[in-house]
């Protein structure tokens, strides 16, 4: 029977699951399949699994009851394996990584920032710092720039912005470095100049959200700061080799 997988642990870790059950809507039962020195928390595999609000937080749920015990590789909601026999194999096949990573993420929670500038205070600011910009504007107001004033000043603006983004993330990454034990950086999206996430050890979460607080007041205004968690570590599973925690197929439907 295809089993759904929640998380792997080492073998030793408590494994508290009493009273919290799994996806599913007859909320199946957790369970565990050992392998060594590890082991996976899992249940039956519910037929037509969909990404439903009750399933995402019966499987985050699980998630929260192992990290308050120990480190804990989280999977992503939708991991289903075949069988206990599939999962037992991976387990021990990929032992020493999963071992190295529940090392590196012991003791440690996720937050997720993303952060964006208000466009016209990107657009006043270029208009101020740029006699270029400020030479093709004024022209276009005053009727005498055609098509290719406006090309070349959207060419302009666009580079600015995209030199005053770079800038923007790498002074928010430095700043809140030394509070973690990791970063990953994600490519930004929309009007975000940054997207990255922090592990950071849980006795330092408090310190961290308050150096973000900080660091967003003196943005100011113009700024918009979107700080998430604290989160499983999910963007720290991976190694940095790219080795997938999870070879198992994931297939929610939404």
């Amino acid at each position: 029977m295809a089993v759904y997988v929640y998380a792997i642990t080492a073998a030793a870790h408590p494994l508290r699951l009493e009273g919290v059950t799994g996806v599913g809507e007859q909320p199946e039962k957790l369970r565990t399949v050992n392998g060594g020195s590890l082991a996976a928390v899992v249940s039956d595999a519910p037929d037509g699994l969909k990404a439903k609000r009750r399933d995402v937080l019966a499987h985050q749920s699980v998630l929260e009851r192992l990290m308050a015990d120990g480190s804990v590789l989280p999977l992503r909601f939708g991991a289903v394996a075949p069988d206990e026999e599939a999962v037992q194999q991976v387990l021990e096949e990929r032992a020493d990584a999963y071992r190295e990573r529940l090392s590196a993420l012991d003791g440690c929670v996720e937050f997720h920032l993303k952060a964006s500038c208000a466009k016209e205070a990107l657009l006043r600011e270029i208009l101020l710092q740029s006699e270029e910009a400020r030479r093709l504007n004024e022209e276009i107001r005053s009727g005498r720039g055609g098509q290719d004033l406006q090309i070349a000043l959207g060419e302009l603006v666009a580079g600015e912005v995209q030199l005053r983004h770079e800038s923007f993330a790498a002074e928010t990454v430095e700043a809140l470095r030394p509070l973690a034990r990791d970063i990953r950086v994600s490519d930004p999206t929309g009007e975000d100049f940054v997207s990255v996430s922090f592990l950071v050890e849980q006795a330092r979460q408090s310190d961290f959200a308050a150096a973000e607080r900080d660091l967003a007041e003196q943005r100011g205004e113009d700024f918009d700061f979107r700080l998430h968690g604290p989160l499983p570590p999910y963007s720290f599973v991976w190694m940095p080799e790219a080795l997938e925690i999870s070879p198992w197929v994931r297939s929610p439907k939404f």
